[in-house]
C-alpha cells in the first residue's frame, strides 16, 4: 500500500516542478500585428471616450511669502517703545527711535507706575503691559483720555 502512494506523490511532485520551469512567452510574440487596413475598419463609435489632460504648467507664478517672526518673545523697536510711552502719557519727547536719557526715564517711570521691576529696560514683562498702548483704540470726538 505504501509503494503506490509514494509513486503517486513522486509523480505529482515531478509534474509540478516541470511546469514551474516553463517560460512565459512575451506579449509581443502572442499578439499578431494589425495592418493599416484592419485599423481603418475598426468601429470607433463604440470605443470609450479618451480625455486629454493638459500638461502641467512649466512656469509657476512667483508667490511672495511673509517673513515669519523670530522665535521667542517679541522684541519691540525703539520707535514702538517711544510711541507706546507717548500714548501712555510717560514720554513727551520726539519719537526718533533713539533710546536716550529721556526715554529711559519714561521707561522707569512707567515700570514704577505699573508695579514692574524698574530697571529702565523693556523686557517681555514690561512690553506685555506697555505694548497695549502702541495702538490705542481711537477716542470719540469730545471724549477725554
Amino acid at each position: 500500500m505504501r509503494r503506490p502512494v509514494l509513486t503517486v506523490l513522486i509523480l505529482a511532485l515531478t509534474v509540478c516542478l516541470a511546469s514551474c520551469g516553463k517560460k512565459q512567452q512575451p506579449i509581443a510574440e502572442t499578439q499578431e500585428p494589425i495592418s493599416m487596413e484592419e485599423l481603418s475598419r475598426i468601429d470607433v463609435s463604440t470605443a470609450p471616450a479618451v480625455t486629454v489632460t493638459p500638461e502641467p504648467a512649466l512656469f509657476v507664478e512667483e508667490v511672495k511669502l511673509e517673513q515669519l517672526p523670530p522665535p521667542g518673545p517679541y522684541k519691540p523697536t525703539s520707535k514702538e517703545i517711544q510711541m507706546a510711552l507717548k500714548n501712555a502719557g510717560f514720554y513727551a519727547g520726539v519719537v526718533d527711535g533713539k533710546i536716550g536719557p529721556q526715554s529711559k526715564k519714561a521707561i522707569t517711570d512707567f515700570q514704577k507706575a505699573n508695579n514692574l521691576q524698574a530697571d529702565g529696560k523693556v523686557g517681555p514683562k514690561t512690553w506685555m503691559v506697555l505694548g497695549k498702548y502702541l495702538n490705542p483704540a481711537p477716542t470719540k470726538p469730545g471724549e477725554n483720555r
